[in-house]
């Protein structure tokens, strides 16, 4: 493989835009490629006109490439996309479980088919838009992810379970900036997309997740009890993918006094209320773990923990169960621990590792 040769994940946004700019300022042959994850307009949903990887996408990537004179191409993953990105958003609500669509799409696909794709075409690496750093630790002889310079924008939250392979063959050359140099080179560099705002939301629902999971799993939405700590049935709730830990509004119930989602059972298709004080838990179980700067944890560590990706880090105790499950153990309790969702373990700016939210404790 050409270490020179590098394949660029654009998604027509000025992050992956000024991405390929810079690598190919800095001497790399660099290819632009875009990821077909929508689907036809024949099938029953359509891809968010506007988001990443959106056909409106394809359109403003092209221009970029054409103005920093690169080739670019569109590659097929929507078969991919749909059986492990859409299939897994799916069947995480229908168990009770809140999913985090962004960072299977970047493990398994930005990350894993696009990367195969890049290596068909003899590039060691896949570059993103990503904001964090990648680096070589010598003493251990393992790549390490860093969060990026500007603090508001680092999303090493979202590329946690990276394997060490992938880091190896990625490169992240925003990690050092801030958003507003990297608007500044776009403008400079006379690209179109200098002030195109950032996508926000699942790129593959255009509405409300609720209709999309109306549309596409009618009959695994069931109704059923809301209780409370005690059992004592409460009313009855639309059906367990519509809710979530923490949730508040939209319940449709009335008791003289707020009442928060803090457990849902999928089994019992239960969704259980309680007070805002029921939400905090001092400690949580978490699986399907990933390691990036150790092989593997052998002892208790002291990290910071982010289990959503706009909450602010918290001082924890990660706690070996066994080969994929640790305890942690928070300093101060927490609101709002949600079964499927990530935590990541941070050491200063150290990325150490993280894994999924399996249960509260």
């Amino acid at each position: 493989m050409d270490k020179n040769r590098v394949v660029v994940a654009m998604s027509g946004g000025v992050d992956s835009s000024v991405c390929a700019y810079l690598l190919k300022k800095h001497g790399y042959e660099v290819i632009g490629m875009t990821m077909q994850i929508w689907q036809d307009a024949s099938e029953d949903f359509k891809q968010k006109e506007g988001g990443c990887c959106s056909i409106s996408a394809v359109y403003d990537a092209r221009r970029v490439a054409d103005k920093i004179g690169i080739p670019y191409y569109v590659t097929n993953l929507k078969d991919q996309f749909n059986e492990k990105v859409i299939q897994y958003f799916i069947n995480e609500y229908i168990e009770g479980r809140t999913p985090n669509p962004c960072i299977v799409c970047n493990r398994y696909l930005k990350f894993d088919d696009l990367l195969k794709k890049a290596m068909e075409i003899d590039a060691f690496y896949v570059a993103t838009g990503h904001y964090g750093i990648i680096e070589k630790d010598k003493s251990t002889n393992r790549f390490i992810l860093r969060k990026s310079v500007d603090q508001s924008k680092d999303q090493t939250y979202a590329l946690y379970n990276l394997s060490q392979f992938q880091l190896e063959h990625t490169l992240l050359p925003l990690g050092k900036f801030t958003k507003n140099q990297v608007r500044q080179i776009a403008e400079e560099a006379g690209l179109s997309v200098a002030h195109k705002p950032d996508s926000q939301e699942i790129c593959f629902i255009d509405t409300d997740y609720k209709d999309f999971l109306k549309q596409k799993v009618p009959e695994k939405i069931k109704p059923g009890p809301f209780v409370d700590k005690t059992g004592k049935v409460l009313g009855q709730h639309k059906g367990i993918p519509f809710y979530t830990i923490g949730q508040r509004k939209g319940l449709g119930i009335s008791v003289g006094k707020p009442l928060y989602v803090i457990d849902i059972d999928a089994e019992l298709n239960t969704v259980v209320l309680g007070d805002e004080s029921d939400l905090e838990v001092k400690e949580f179980l978490a699986h399907k773990l990933n390691w990036i700067a150790i092989e593997k944890l052998e002892k208790n560590i002291r990290v910071n923990a982010k289990i959503r990706y706009n909450f602010q880090e918290q001082p924890a105790t990660v706690v070996p169960e066994d080969e994929d499950c640790v305890r942690v153990i928070f300093d101060l309790p927490q609101k709002a621990v949600t079964p499927g969702q990530s935590v990541v373990f941070y050491q200063d700016d150290i990325v150490v590792g993280g894994g999924i939210i399996k249960k509260r404790l």
